[in-house]
């Protein structure tokens, strides 16, 4: 895909990975709207930081948990900028058992209505739009704790509400797929511990002792968490290079999952 003169919307963009995920198209040329609810003391910043860009872009507040405002969120994108090309599916809460506590029903409400409701009805408003681009693409943005739950050293930074939505995702990267094909390509990008999400510029992250983040780094085969910089280039790698992609998962973990056991060498044998 060409990007320059395209249209994405990228939802929780005022820090992190949403931010610099829209920041990164913005400088190759696509005009971006960009949606956030809290962290008002970042909006300043936000709106510098992509107005140094020189690239259209439309900052929206909206919270997405009211599902009755999503479709005038998409026709405002559409609106202001005639099409929509890409979605940048980023928007999640909680996952953190030292920072949120117990459970109550409401957190475990809060958590399915944002890690899971909100990017359906959002992805459903905006998929004609994507449709008429004719080359449409859609990142949804996840988490290992749909693999691994609260087990291990995870148990630390999943709970196992986060983790059961996550793992919807997947389901519904699938099945769009499905709808969208073969205008519209879906993947979905599963993170592992990333600096701001579950990393050491979290809230969680100052919370947990010395040896938990030692034993989270140990269980990674590569022996550090993830930078925003590393999700960046794996979402200009879908949306750019990987047009017979659709339906995918790419794990970004840095071998989390795999556990950090490498293997031994061979035995000399018996004969």
């Amino acid at each position: 895909m060409e990007l320059k003169g395209k249209t994405a919307l990228v939802l929780g963009a005022i820090k992190g990975i949403g931010k610099g995920i829209g920041l990164a198209l913005a400088n190759k040329g696509v005009n971006v709207a960009l949606t956030y609810y809290d962290w008002e003391e970042s909006l300043d910043e936000m709106k510098q930081d992509f107005e140094q860009t020189g690239t259209p872009h439309l900052i929206i507040k909206i919270n997405l948990l009211d599902t009755d405002k999503i479709q005038d969120l998409v026709k405002q994108v559409i609106d202001h900028f005639g099409s929509l090309d890409i979605l940048i599916n980023n928007i999640e809460r909680g996952g953190w058992p030292v920072v949120h506590g117990p459970y109550v029903c409401e957190q475990w409400d809060l958590e399915m209505a944002t890690t899971l409701r909100a990017k359906r009805w959002v992805f459903d408003s905006a998929l004609p739009y994507l449709r008429s681009s004719g080359d449409g693409v859609v990142i949804n943005l996840s988490s290992i704790s749909a693999i691994v739950g609260k087990s291990g050293p995870a148990g630390y930074i999943f709970n196992d509400g986060y983790a059961a939505a996550n793992r919807g995702i997947s389901l519904l990267t699938e099945t769009w797929a499905r709808m969208g094909a073969p205008l519209v390509r879906v993947n979905e990008i599963m993170l592992g511990i990333v600096e701001t999400r579950h990393g050491d510029k979290t809230r969680g992250w100052g919370l947990l002792t010395g040896e938990q983040k030692e034993s989270l780094i140990d269980h990674t085969l590569l022996e550090r968490t993830g930078t925003i910089e590393d999700v960046v280039k794996a979402v200009l790698f879908i949306i750019k290079d990987a047009q017979f992609m659709t339906g995918s998962v790419l794990r970004l973990d840095g071998g989390y999952v795999l556990g950090g056991d490498k293997t031994g060498p061979m035995p000399e044998g018996v004969v």
